[in-house]
């Protein structure tokens, strides 16, 4: 699908690594070295006109995102440099504020670092407590499974819209409906749903998002937060400086900005800002719906085939996401990465970031197919012919 968009598909690789970050298509690529080579300058700074020009697509790209996650405004979007520091900026410059000794926050075991260990750093300077929700068997989130551990004390639910290493996809809107009836602020990880499923944060009732451009088409460095205006007003900012104040003296009076402007401190990363906003409007040409179908079917024929093969145990076989994680019995995840490298295919091994999910998974280590709209059937079946020499993998990689 969509292939010939891709220049590095052109090398021949193939390309399993899409929850790490995706391929870029031209038109990206084009848009951010047009950005370079014609109207390059700083933006809300220069009474010029290709200032002026860098300015309005930024500000576009805003409106772009607003309308990509079904936010109510353009102010609800602040860019950042990834979502690992969009969620730095929520929960220090936010919950740590918000949250009071004794408060309870349901996050669970299988996520990401930038999520779970801003949150455990809370749980120590503040003494908050951390509520692991139990997973189910098949190591996915179930509604009922976070219903049942809301207490009285709960504040917060945290957790990802499509887990990275397992592949679930969470039922975000029963999660939000369950929220807003209990007075509970959700904030969502959505790193690895917003690339491959259609987000509404208004219909899921999501009071807090964070997403990177990079796993979604986009440049490295661009990342987005959005967040409900109303709680963005009460969120302090993390970095000072340039373009986020509204004037200051040598008295110690300060004014900032107001929201966003107040969070973006600093010269942004405006060629970035700019390859996000084609990335968004790649996807939107191309659907989510049509995008999270094609990965569906892709991961339905890989798992059915491994069934064929009984030295691969596959962990996720039933889950409704686009990931496969699975090992060659009695081989070293990162051994099995290297092995499948010799044939050109790219691949995950290890705890993907998630580290304390080891203490629900009976490994520590997998190896993890990750699938985007521009993988094939065809590229699938190159992955079994590797797989099905695994018996000659050390004589390959030694």
């Amino acid at each position: 699908m969509h292939r010939e968009d891709f220049p590095f598909l052109k090398t021949g690789l193939i390309y399993f690594d899409n929850g790490a970050t995706s391929l870029k298509p031209k038109v990206v690529l084009d848009s951010m070295q047009e950005y370079y080579e014609k109207y390059c300058a700083n933006i809300h700074r220069g009474d010029y006109g290709i200032s002026y020009r860098a300015s309005e697509i930024y500000e576009e790209t805003r409106e772009v995102c607003k309308n990509f996650i079904g936010a109510s405004s353009k102010e609800e979007i602040i860019f950042t440099s990834g979502a690992t520091q969009s969620l730095n900026q929520i929960i220090f410059g936010f919950f740590k504020k918000y949250l009071k000794k004794g408060d309870e926050v349901l996050i669970t075991k299988a996520e990401h670092a930038s999520l779970l260990l801003p949150f455990l750093i809370l749980e120590k300077e503040i003494g908050i407590h951390l509520v692991y929700v139990p997973l189910s068997k098949d190591y996915t989130l179930h509604y009922e499974s976070v219903l049942q551990a809301v207490t009285a004390k709960t504040k917060v639910v945290a957790i990802s819209g499509i887990s990275n290493v397992v592949g679930d996809r969470r039922p975000l809107h029963e999660i939000g409906m369950l929220c807003k009836e209990k007075g509970l602020i959700f904030l969502v990880d959505g790193a690895q749903s917003v690339p491959h499923e259609k987000t509404n944060v208004v219909e899921d009732h999501i009071d807090f998002l964070a997403f990177s451009g990079h796993k979604m088409l986009g440049p490295t460095g661009i990342g987005v937060l959005y967040g409900r205006k109303e709680l963005l007003e009460k969120m302090e900012p993390l970095q000072y400086g340039g373009d986020m104040n509204q004037s200051f003296s040598s008295s110690g009076e300060v004014s900032i900005k107001s929201v966003p402007f107040r969070f973006e401190a600093g010269t942004p990363p405006i060629a970035e800002v700019i390859g996000l906003k084609s990335a968004i409007q790649y996807l939107m040409k191309i659907g989510m719906e049509n995008i999270q179908s094609h990965e569906a079917n892709l991961k339905k024929y890989l798992v059915e085939q491994l069934k064929k093969y009984p030295q691969i145990e596959v962990y996720n076989a039933n889950v409704n996401g686009g990931n496969v994680i699975f090992n060659i019995r009695d081989v070293f995840s990162q051994d099995a990465a290297i092995y499948l490298d010799h044939f050109g295919i790219c691949t995950r091994a290890g705890t993907h970031c998630a580290k304390a999910l080891k203490e629900e998974l009976p490994v520590q280590n997998t190896v993890r197919i990750s699938f985007y709209f521009y993988n094939t059937k065809e590229e699938v079946d190159k992955l079994l012919q590797a797989l099905s020499k695994s018996d000659t993998l050390y004589d390959v990689i030694l």
